[in-house]
C-alpha cells in the first residue's frame, strides 16, 4: 500500500478515489479534450463512438503496469459552454437555411425547365399548324362545318356568304 500512495497519490479515508483522481480523472479529461476538438462542432455527436474508443487507447496506454484495470471507456454525452452551444446551434439554424434556399432554388429552376419545354412544345405545334393551314385548307373546313349544319335536323344558324362564291373569306397576316 505503501508503494501504491506514494506512486499514486491515494491517502486520507478513500485513498483508491484520490489515486483515481490525481492519475486518471485528469489525463482522461485532457484526452477528451484532444480528441474532441479534432472534429467540427456539428461533427462531434455523430464522431462520439470514434472519439471514445480513441479516448480508451489512450487511457491504456496510461495505465498499463499500474494497479488500475480500465474496463471500458464510454463517452455519453459532451456538454459544450454556453457560447460553444449557441454557436453550434446559430450554425445549423444557418446550415438549415442555406439547404432550404438551395432546394427552393434548385425547385425554381425546375419548373422554369417546365415551362421553357411547355412553351417550346406550344411553339412547335403552333409552326406545325401554320405550315399546314393554308388559306384554302380553312375555307374548305368552313365549307364542309357548313355542310353540317345546313342537314343537321335543329339548327338556327344562317351564314351569309361573304367571300367569293359564297364561302368565308380567310386571309394570312403576313409576318
Amino acid at each position: 500500500m505503501k508503494a501504491f500512495v506514494e506512486k499514486y497519490g491515494g491517502t486520507g479515508d478513500f485513498p483508491l478515489r484520490v489515486a483515481y483522481e490525481n492519475f486518471i480523472k485528469e489525463p482522461f479529461r485532457t484526452y477528451t479534450r484532444d480528441e474532441v476538438q479534432k472534429y467540427n462542432g456539428l461533427d462531434i455527436k455523430d464522431n462520439i463512438d470514434t472519439i471514445g474508443s480513441a479516448v480508451q487507447a489512450r487511457i491504456l496506454k496510461l495505465t498499463q503496469g499500474t494497479p488500475f484495470t480500465i474496463i471500458s471507456v464510454v463517452i455519453g454525452n459532451i456538454q459544450y459552454p454556453e457560447t460553444v452551444a449557441q454557436s453550434v446551434a446559430n450554425k445549423l439554424a444557418a446550415t438549415q437555411v442555406l439547404e432550404q434556399t438551395t432546394i427552393e432554388i434548385q425547385t425554381a429552376k425546375a419548373k422554369a425547365q417546365i415551362r421553357e419545354a411547355e412553351a417550346d412544345g406550344i411553339a412547335k405545334a403552333m409552326d406545325t399548324i401554320n405550315a399546314k393551314l393554308t388559306p384554302l385548307y380553312v375555307q374548305y373546313e368552313a365549307i364542309q362545318a357548313q355542310e353540317k349544319m345546313v342537314n343537321a335536323p335543329n339548327h338556327s344558324t344562317i351564314y351569309i356568304p361573304v367571300g367569293a362564291n359564297g364561302v368565308p373569306i380567310v386571309s394570312v397576316a403576313k409576318q
